[in-house]
């Protein structure tokens, strides 16, 4: 056999390997069923049930990627335990990634009682373009800082009370959000929520709101006050169940108009209508709720809603929303 010949040979059997693995020589080639090695080495389902919730929301916006991305997705945190007596629907959402890693009940439906603000805010930004005037200011700021309901009265009405939830669910995506009970058009408390749903409304925020938006929004909620304008303790759940820096959301009814330690003058009322059936997904309107939202650090959206025992105090329920709230943390974190 001739140098010119063996040299061929060698050359063929080199490559052998290759042809029968289906790698071509950068390493990108079809692996089984063509699938590409890439492909062959990514998750193959979201065990969560998120995949369909996170293209939901970025559906109208451009996907973004982020170098953290590409870190292995853990495990799904197993369900933590709720308090007898109480109905909770939650949901931790890991920013970088999109993906759940934690629910339960995550699209049960509550009435939102203050977290319904986080969409006043938000439409009242998006239909107002330029310098917010300082009469404006003086509603959002409060409003979104210290629950202020007088403020979040006024900029409801102004923004056509149920359409400014109608309006917020088409552009977010909310499949589960609806205006209040045609019998209660101005109690913006009475908008029906679920956790997914928040969860998607802090997703919007984050990655798909302007700037302007976001920055005014969720800045405001990183400077929340410890006492609410209507004189609760706003600081429950996720202000003392996790480490700062957390933007936080908060909402709770149900309780009275005084709060078992004051901190300043109460000027709120406790209207209740009992359960209205909506779309077929019972919204209890009559037992106590309190309500834990936020985004924590630059990694973590969690949403905790609660419906409380009939005729519980603030005190035992902000406790057991709390401990709820750190017991969900200490699964993910």
């Amino acid at each position: 056999m001739t140098r010119s010949r063996t040299a061929a040979v060698l050359a063929v059997a080199a490559a052998l390997p290759a042809l029968l693995t289906g790698c071509a020589a950068d390493g990108r080639g079809a692996g089984p069923a063509g699938t590409t090695a890439a492909q062959a080495t990514a998750p193959s389902s979201d065990p969560t049930g998120s995949a369909g919730r996170g293209a939901t929301a970025g559906a109208s916006g451009p996907a973004t990627r982020d170098a953290s991305a590409a870190r292995p997705v853990r495990s799904p945190a197993k369900p933590v335990r709720v308090p007898a007596g109480v109905t909770a629907g939650y949901a931790v959402v890991d920013v970088t990634t999109g993906r759940t890693v934690a629910q339960r009940q995550a699209h049960h439906r509550f009435r939102s009682a203050s977290v319904v603000k986080i969409l006043i805010a938000t439409d009242y930004l998006e239909r107002h373009r330029g310098t917010i005037p300082a009469g404006d200011m003086a509603l959002l700021t409060p409003m979104l800082r210290g629950s202020d309901d007088d403020a979040a009265t006024a900029l409801w009405r102004r923004g056509g009370q149920g359409e400014i939830v109608r309006r917020m669910a088409r552009r977010i995506g909310l499949t589960e959000t609806s205006a209040p009970p045609a019998a209660k058009p101005g109690f913006w408390g009475y908008t029906a929520i679920s956790a997914a749903d928040i969860a998607l409304v802090y997703r919007y925020l984050l990655r798909r709101a302007e700037p302007r938006v976001r920055d005014f929004v969720l800045g405001n909620l990183r400077k929340a006050s410890q006492c609410a304008r209507d004189g609760f303790d706003q600081f429950f759940g996720i202000p003392r169940a996790v480490p700062r820096p957390w933007a936080i959301k908060q909402g709770w009814s149900g309780y009275g108009a005084v709060p078992p330690i004051k901190c300043t003058r109460a000027r709120a009322t406790s209207d209740r209508i009992g359960a209205v059936t909506m779309g077929g997904n019972p919204v209890d309107f009559g037992r106590p709720v309190l309500h834990t939202t936020g985004v924590i650090g630059d990694r973590l959206i969690m949403v905790v809603l609660t419906l409380q025992p009939s005729g519980a105090s603030f005190t035992q329920s902000a406790e057991r929303v709390t401990k709820l709230a750190r017991d969900l943390y200490l699964s993910v974190a």
